[in-house]
């Protein structure tokens, strides 16, 4: 079983991991800026979920794998910058269109639910600096002789998604608050909308021109 001084050792090596920005952040804030503060809150949780899977992998032996090729590393990293990309051209081609879903209040977002979920699910599952951390260093946090080793990475895994929810979660809402103030002007929302998507673009050109250290 986990013990309380591995939870407590992995936690603060987590934190210190989340607070740096990297794409999901980033991208968090795109989406607040872009469609405001409750998809990019949707995204948040989306991300978490597409983060535990990657626990998951790790559990199971795909992290390993990850981390030690660097062909697979290369393809996650391509594959999750090619969303980006997409989500941000998207985002670029829609900005124009950002006062009329204003406007229209929270309407205009029902039923988009399961699709921000499934974008910041992706996001979060492909994120190549969150599947190494958690290859490279959550095995180190488990004990051999303490029972299931992949029991173990499941519950310390845990709290990457956790910890990455609360810390994301306040990026959205400092966004989405200063997005209320462009939405005053229609010609401020579609420069938010443009410069969303265009930091979505740019970090996918990042992340995928981005090497391995190793």
């Amino acid at each position: 079983m986990v013990s309380a001084s591995q939870l407590a050792a992995f936690a603060a090596l987590t934190f210190v991991m989340v607070v740096v920005p990297g794409p999901s952040v980033l991208f968090t804030i795109s989406r607040a800026l872009t469609v405001g503060r409750r998809d990019a809150l949707l995204t948040v949780l989306g991300n978490a979920a597409g983060v535990y899977a990657q626990v998951v992998a790790v559990a199971f032996g795909l992290g390993t794998l990850v981390e030690r090729s660097a062909t697979v590393f290369t393809i996650v990293k391509l594959a999750g910058a090619a969303y980006l990309v997409y989500l941000g051209v998207q985002a670029w081609r829609h900005r124009r269109s950002l006062a009329d879903v204003f406007s229209a209040g929270i309407e205009a977002t029902r039923g988009r639910t399961l699709r921000v979920l499934h974008d910041g699910f992706v996001v979060g599952f492909l994120n190549p600096k969150s599947i190494v951390f958690l290859a490279a260093v959550l095995p180190q946090f488990v004990n051999q002789q303490a029972g299931s080793v992949p029991l173990q990475i499941l519950v310390l895994g845990v709290l990457l998604p956790v910890i990455a929810v609360l810390s994301d979660s306040a990026w959205a809402f400092v966004a989405g608050t200063a997005r209320d103030w462009f939405a005053r002007s229609p010609r401020r929302l579609e420069l938010v909308g443009g410069a969303g998507g265009l930091t979505m673009i740019g970090l996918g050109a990042t992340l995928a021109f981005t090497g391995r250290k190793d």
